[in-house]
């Protein structure tokens, strides 16, 4: 009767009801802002130390420190990837109990994994970037900048995990609320203490962390205040074994799958190094134009994972494939656009970033190479995530493995050597690309992988 008495988040949003592009759009906006306001985070350090600093901040602060970033918080948000779906499913399925537990599982999770990391960060980060062969002139800056931003950890994955719940439960509107005021807080900060107090990198990396800790605070209060199920009590945050376990099974695979990605990255971002400094800065501006295509396709990615859960909990199977279909046909007329929309101002965006001739020739090698062939994504990031939304995550981590990381780990080694230039570099990205999406079009349409997650979750009618 509690749950009657109030209309909950998933019925709001239509995420099990209502018209299914009208309300993927309603649920997407707000993550894919959100998104933007998180690559405007380190787009403004980049920016900042790239124009008030020099190239050498901006090679230190984006494609060296960005990597390793990547490989160690990855992991720990596709761990918890594995709450958002268990979550969402108990959500569509209305047991409340299930939420209030999964919720509570998760902070702890977080605030654990936050403190293991920051010790991990710290300790490790040094060799990490001498292996990646970090050229001397960049070496004290990256450290600097990674040191401090591994220091604030903690608040970063609360502030994932929090915004993860919020969304699991059809509310992806707050979290993009608290982090357009992170955001221009970083901003903020990112002006005083790098071009005011004149604080360099170290001022960069304290910006980021600050901030992080705003939108931690944020979202931690309004977890704490819910009236709903998802409601987050102090005391009651703790690991509960059953729901640990069930949080692991989906998401470590998922974690996994991010580490596969950031070693097969770091591999990539070591053959860069070997270029030189002008090419690490023009990876590093490349990077950011090249993130406005993956927050839009991840945006979609986290919608249709959502949607997912909750319409599979809620045994709406029908209205879970039509949502991936039309999801899938938004994401391609997206990638189209914007693949096009690049092309032209390409070199206008990238000189946002610095003014240095030789960086911007090779960040439009880059573009130019890379921004046609972005298509060859899509059926990776939607149909994985369709998948994981309804349990199954193994086999999708085991088509990664083998598509895009073993093959381009590969690739690097065995073709690159022969012709070692940027362009022989960079073709291990569509390469692999095409070789997975078409793995995970196969797997999608003939797999039994909705069979198999309906019989695991004791579903059957």
């Amino acid at each position: 009767m509690a749950w009657n008495r109030r209309r909950s988040a998933a019925d709001e949003c239509g995420i099990t009801q209502g018209v299914i592009w009208r309300q993927l759009l309603i649920f997407f906006f707000p993550i894919l802002l959100g998104t933007f306001f998180q690559q405007l985070y380190n787009t403004a350090d980049a920016v900042i130390v790239g124009k008030f600093v020099g190239k050498e901040a901006l090679a230190a602060v984006g494609g060296t420190t960005g990597t390793l970033i990547n490989l160690v918080v990855g992991f720990f948000v596709g761990m918890s990837s594995g709450a958002t779906v268990i979550l969402s499913q108990y959500f569509g399925g209305r047991k409340e109990r299930e939420v209030s537990q999964t919720v509570h599982t998760a902070a702890a999770l977080a605030l654990t994994g936050g403190a293991l990391l920051t010790v991990v960060g710290l300790v490790l980060s040094p060799a990490l970037l001498r292996m990646m062969g970090t050229p001397d002139e960049v070496m004290e800056m990256a450290l600097a900048y990674i040191r401090i931003y591994f220091a604030g950890m903690i608040p970063s994955l609360v502030y994932n995990i929090g915004s993860g719940i919020l969304r699991a439960v059809g509310d992806s509107r707050r979290p993009l609320y608290f982090l357009i005021i992170a955001c221009m807080t970083n901003i903020f900060l990112d002006v005083l203490l790098v071009v005011g107090l004149e604080m360099g990198i170290a001022g960069a990396a304290l910006a980021t962390v600050l901030s992080q800790a705003l939108s931690a605070v944020l979202i931690v209060l309004t977890l704490m205040r819910s009236p709903q199920s998802f409601r987050l009590r102090a005391r009651e945050i703790r690991l509960y074994p059953g729901f640990l376990k069930r949080i692991v099974h989906i998401g470590l695979p998922t974690g996994l799958q991010s580490v596969m990605y950031s070693i097969s990255n770091i591999i990539i971002q070591t053959s860069i190094n070997g270029f030189g400094t002008d090419v690490m800065a023009a990876w590093t501006a490349y990077g950011k134009v090249d993130g406005l295509y993956w927050m839009i396709i991840n945006a979609f990615g986290i919608s249709i994972t959502t949607f997912v859960g909750q319409n599979f909990g809620a045994r709406q199977y029908d209205r879970m494939k039509k949502s991936v279909n039309i999801c899938l046909g938004m994401t391609a007329g997206v990638t189209v656009f914007l693949s096009g929309f690049l092309l032209l101002f390409g070199e206008v965006i990238l000189r946002m970033f610095t003014d240095d001739a030789g960086v911007l020739q090779y960040g439009m090698i880059m573009l130019r190479l890379l921004v046609p062939t972005w298509f060859t994504y899509i059926c990776i990031e939607i149909f994985s995530s369709a998948v994981r939304g309804a349990g199954d995550s193994i086999v999708p981590t085991l088509m990664t493995l083998a598509g895009v990381c073993i093959l381009r780990v590969i690739w690097l080694m065995a073709v690159v050597p022969m012709r070692n230039t940027i362009p022989m570099v960079l073709l291990c990205y569509p390469i692999t690309w095409t070789i997975t999406s078409a793995m995970f079009l196969v797997y999608y349409r003939k797999g039994g992988w909705l069979r198999r997650c309906i019989r695991k979750a004791g579903l059957e009618e």
